[in-house]
């Protein structure tokens, strides 16, 4: 039932892709564009309660209920569906909502404060992102990520420390992490502190950070509710944006709300874009026709408008089948963890990756999903940076974990895990990212 709907059921999800993904994925889509327009859908045929179930599992999965709620609500068959139903999904977007503009206002304070004390950082996606919507804090962000000059980064943490946010890093690791969350307490902003874009000690994507040296000479300033905010020029955020999404494709996946996010910024700002720096970026990471997909994706089935973006035919010309990345992001959820098969299948992708740029050949096997180096598991257990030798450690940990975790859920194989992950090595293959 849709009444679960505080704790949607992955294994549900993974059964509306299969058995009845076109009708429901047309529909889904269909719905997002015109939330993306700040329209209401013009939803002509009669859809059944569970029609309506499926569309909401999907909206929350790919975490975009409030704008999905916004662009439906009104229609005469949700209203006739079920009184209880419509009722719980309005209380949950409202309680979104309200979160979501509690942190934007705490998130903008904290702003002052810092360039008050002298720190400008770099905020990218999040708040910048939001800025784009119709209504902007329809478009939900579980937190808001900051790039600082590492020379700045002890001032910024004092910074937020007086501000009252915390964080769970140890402080002997605090100068020697790319990144430091920060939460909080009684609040729900959530902070993200980077010194590097991108983990450089990942051997898949730790060298894209070299495309972002020189970034802080290149920022710009954008007004959010009257207050000023740093973040990157126009091009390097667009190549961050794409970046992020590769990223988590050599994972296990991304969502659609990043293709909305890169597409509605690409409207924006495409005229002050280098379409032809982003596309020698992409070139460079054989990201190329990954992005290129993202952009038909954008055209074919959401807001992308190719000449308001002044999007180039260098860009235009690329040939590429756009249908196997939508069903591959479709049925990811917000960041591939649509079920834990798909999330624990991303070590294999990362050696596959790690293995092309080292001139080496991928594991491709169970060892290397059951086993990870250190340098992929670092981030995760951050005692491995100072002590490498404990890495069996890390492995008993992880391997407890993923006992746990397998024994809760039905969703949760080495098997299932290992043939997603060689399903996806295929699917980077298709676009140009695995040789």
């Amino acid at each position: 039932m849709w009444l679960q709907l505080y704790q949607f059921d992955k294994i549900q999800y993974s059964e509306i892709m299969e058995k009845k993904m076109e009708v429901t994925s047309e529909r889904f889509l269909a719905i997002l564009k015109s939330a993306l327009l700040g329209q209401k859908a013009n939803i002509t045929e009669e859809l059944l309660l569970e029609d309506w179930q499926k569309l909401f599992d999907m909206a929350s999965i790919h975490n975009v209920l409030p704008m999905f709620y916004e662009a439906v609500y009104a229609s005469p068959s949700l209203q006739q569906a079920n009184v209880p139903f419509v009722v719980m999904a309005k209380r949950q977007v409202m309680q979104q909502v309200m979160l979501q503009t509690r942190r934007t206002s705490e998130f903008l304070d904290l702003n002052k404060k810092l360039h008050a004390a002298g720190v400008k950082p770099l905020v990218v996606k999040g708040i910048i992102c939001r800025n784009l919507y119709p209504q902007p804090d329809h478009r939900q962000s579980g937190d808001e990520d900051v790039l600082v000059p590492a020379d700045q980064f002890e001032t910024c943490h004092m910074v937020m420390t007086e501000f009252g946010m915390q964080t769970a890093e140890d402080e002997s690791n605090l100068l020697g992490a790319y990144e430091v969350p920060y939460r909080k307490m009684g609040s729900p902003l959530y902070i993200e502190l980077h010194k590097h874009l991108f983990p450089p000690e990942s051997d898949a994507y730790g060298d894209m950070n070299r495309f972002f040296e020189g970034v802080f000479d290149r920022a710009i300033v954008e007004d959010i509710q009257g207050v000023p905010v740093c973040t990157m020029g126009y091009t390097d955020h667009l190549f961050y944006l794409i970046c992020h999404a590769f990223k988590h494709f050599l994972h296990s996946g991304f969502g659609i709300r990043q293709v909305c996010d890169i597409i509605m910024f690409a409207n924006k700002y495409g005229t002050q874009i280098d379409w032809t720096q982003v596309l020698n970026n992409c070139k460079e990471i054989n990201a190329d026709k990954f992005a290129a997909a993202l952009f038909q994706i954008g055209s074919k089935y959401l807001t992308f408008d190719p000449e308001q973006a002044a999007y180039p035919l260098t860009w235009r010309n690329i040939k590429v089948d756009e249908l196997p990345m939508l069903e591959d992001l479709l049925s990811s959820g917000i960041y591939g963890d649509a079920n834990m098969s798909r999330k624990h299948s991303s070590n294999i992708t990362l050696d596959a990756v790690a293995a092309q740029k080292q001139g080496r050949k991928a594991k491709g096997s169970m060892l290397s999903s059951v086993f990870p180096s250190v340098s992929q598991l670092e981030s995760r257990y951050p005692y491995l940076r100072k002590h490498p030798y404990l890495l069996p450690v890390a492995w008993c940990s992880r391997l407890w974990k993923y006992f746990r975790e397998t024994k809760r859920s039905h969703d949760n194989s080495a098997a299932e895990a290992l043939k997603i992950g060689n399903e996806r090595i295929n699917l980077m293959k298709e676009y140009g990212i695995l040789k």
